[in-house]
């Protein structure tokens, strides 16, 4: 009964909408990443699964440096049972409105791309995650990132996280520049 009730969550998250370019756009700004990341961030998040609980929560610093053909993003996470990670992010701008990018971790390169106040960023990644024995496991995950610039200091991300080709939770973060 348990596996057949898994089984029905999952196929229900498969069919829930997700962001796409064909939505309307809510706003009259414009996100360039470049622009907008060049600087000293704070973001707070969190991860909850399918069926809505928050598995974890973290702040992180983030300092982005755009030096006119890359742009490095060193982001700090501190988790709430205090676990701390970093991942360096290098982006490099490969069109008008297209990205990609490496980072450790990530299988392969990252893919993005802007079109108005939003930025869609693609990408495979063995994930660190707790484990019950209080040790780290990887978990190979797919993002599927959507940010939304809301003002010209804050930005709302929420990613649509994959397993195995099915939704296994959303991470949802807020950025804040610092000045």
């Amino acid at each position: 009964m348990r596996t057949l009730l898994i089984a029905a969550f999952a196929i229900l998250a498969a069919c829930t909408g997700k962001p796409s370019f064909e939505d309307n756009t809510l706003s009259k700004q414009k996100l360039n990443l470049e622009e907008f990341f060049d600087g000293d961030f704070v973001a707070y998040g969190q991860f909850q699964d399918i069926l809505g609980t928050v598995r974890r929560s973290f702040v992180v610093d983030l300092k982005g440096e755009w030096d006119g053909e890359r742009l490095r993003l060193v982001e700090d996470f501190v988790y709430e049972d205090g676990a701390t990670e970093q991942r360096i992010w290098t982006l490099r701008k490969t069109g008008p409105d297209s990205w990609e990018g490496t980072a450790p971790g990530v299988i392969g390169v990252a893919t993005g791309e802007e079109q108005d106040n939003r930025f869609n960023w693609r990408y495979e990644i063995d994930l660190p995650v707790p484990a019950a024995d209080g040790t780290n496991e990887t978990v190979r995950v797919t993002f599927d990132d959507w940010m939304w610039l809301l003002s010209e200091d804050r930005l709302l991300n929420r990613a649509y996280v994959k397993r195995y080709g099915v939704d296994i939770g959303d991470v949802i973060i807020s950025f804040e520049k610092l000045r």
